[in-house]
């Protein structure tokens, strides 16, 4: 008995370390949770175990949607590093976002829809800075979405998890009127 235990132990141990998390901010919170779906089945993509919408980057406690002033909308994703890399999530990030717009995204404007990388460990924030320097050479202008240390991470509330596939025709309503998909094919065409 008591080997099964440590067995259960160690394996709960070894899953735990095979696990891990990233916090990114593309604007609005319904965008970020989509964009790291399949568009067509709506599941999450292949590595990604767990993604929650919510509230990144400020400092008062329990934000809500009504009252999140220093916050970022922004999405948790739990991730295996052995099926989908961190690098791998960079990209997606990257190739979603308007990393010149100091403003917000897209028709979102405002501190709260600022598009950030918020970097988990060390390695996440080496990756990061690399990434975006990176842009700022291929594209040879300043990238201003910044790369910050996380911070409690709040859940949004419980309507806004998921909403794009939970609301599908509102959620393009409000993506197409938004103009994401045109400024985003502006931005990334040639890239």
């Amino acid at each position: 008995m008591q080997k099964l235990i440590m067995l259960l132990v160690c394996c709960a141990c070894t899953a735990a370390v095979q696990a891990e998390e990233a916090i990114f901010a593309l604007g609005c919170f319904w965008s970020g949770e989509s964009t790291f779906r399949n568009h067509e089945t709506h599941e999450l993509l292949p590595g990604i175990t767990a993604l929650r919408v919510g509230y990144a980057g400020g400092t008062m406690p329990d934000p809500t949607y009504e009252n999140h002033a220093g916050y970022k909308e922004a999405v948790k994703i739990t991730f295996a590093p052995k099926t989908i890399s961190y690098a791998k999530l960079l990209e997606v990030f990257w190739h979603n976002v308007d990393p010149f717009n100091s403003r917000g995204q897209f028709c979102d404007q405002g501190p709260s829809y600022m598009a950030a990388i918020f970097y988990t460990n060390p390695q996440q924030k080496k990756l990061a800075e690399a990434s975006k320097a990176e842009m700022e050479k291929e594209f040879k202008q300043t990238i201003v979405t910044e790369v910050l240390p996380a911070t409690t991470f709040y859940d949004a509330e419980e309507y806004h998890q998921n909403y794009a596939t939970k609301n599908s025709v509102s959620y393009l309503i409000y993506r197409t009127g938004c103009q994401r998909d045109d400024k985003l094919q502006e931005i990334w065409h040639n890239k």
